[in-house]
């Protein structure tokens, strides 16, 4: 047992040290492992998003005091975040989330290739785009759905849309990381109502000791990079995964 929890911690210190530096991808690569091992979508996405009410809490942190949060966005996102992550996680508890998962893929598939074009073509910006409209509203809505859903892709959904509409990527990205704390927890409270995780405590422990430690590392790690060099790798990122889901999708049909 304490071989696997250090597995889980292992899995916990990678994925969040992806999703501090780029926003995004700690529920979708904590959750592939999960499912991987044949543990429930419901179970594995409470079990992801339970140890996030601590790894984002101080992801959130961290990108507050190096500045990178824009408040405006946050207050955009934060309450049709929490309402969608809510929604989600009720409609998984009844309906099996995989079947979303390759529509979700698709777009971000899509989103991945958007933002590799804009890093190379896009005009550098002087100043953060500060204009954040109704749509960024809507687009909290759909990610904190599609998050709970699928384990994850709060950050995938929201931050790539975001640097693909020409967001300043480094605020982006800590003003995502911040709110989805809050998600998480929405989630979480909902997941506890409906589930038993009485033997799943080792996931949550374990993801949640290694997403802590690599918390912070992962800030600092996301403001030293350049904002061109961010925004290829996010691309990358989001297309590697959306293509390994589709193919896994495809396979097990």
């Amino acid at each position: 047992m304490e071989l696997n929890i250090l597995l889980f911690v292992i899995v916990g210190f990678i994925a969040q040290m992806i999703d501090g530096a780029l926003g995004m991808a700690y529920g979708v690569s904590s959750n592939t492992f999960l499912l991987s091992l044949g543990i429930p979508p419901a179970a594995a996405s409470a079990s992801v998003h339970m140890a996030e009410v601590v790894t984002t809490g101080i992801s959130g942190f961290s990108h507050w005091k190096l500045g990178n949060v824009d408040w405006k966005l946050v207050r955009r996102l934060l309450v049709p975040g929490v309402i969608g992550g809510i929604t989600g996680a009720y409609f998984l508890t009844s309906i099996d989330g995989n079947i979303i998962k390759p529509y979700i893929a698709i777009y971000l598939l899509i989103m991945g290739a958007v933002i590799i074009y804009k890093a190379f073509t896009m005009i550098p910006r002087k100043k953060p785009d500060e204009y954040h409209g109704p749509n960024v509203s809507i687009l909290g809505l759909f990610g904190g759905f599609c998050d709970a859903v699928g384990g994850g892709g709060w950050g995938p959904v929201v931050t790539s849309t975001l640097v693909a509409r020409g967001k300043h990527p480094l605020r982006t990205i800590g003003s995502v990381n911040f709110t989805e704390f809050f998600v998480a927890l929405g989630q979480s409270v909902l997941f506890i109502l409906a589930l038993h995780f009485g033997e799943y405590w080792q996931i949550i422990i374990g993801l949640l000791i290694g997403g802590a430690i690599a918390a912070p590392i992962a800030a600092r790690l996301a403001q030293k990079l350049p904002a061109k060099t961010l925004m290829i790798i996010v691309g990358i990122v989001i297309i590697l995964l959306s293509i390994r889901t589709i193919f896994l999708t495809i396979q097990g049909t």
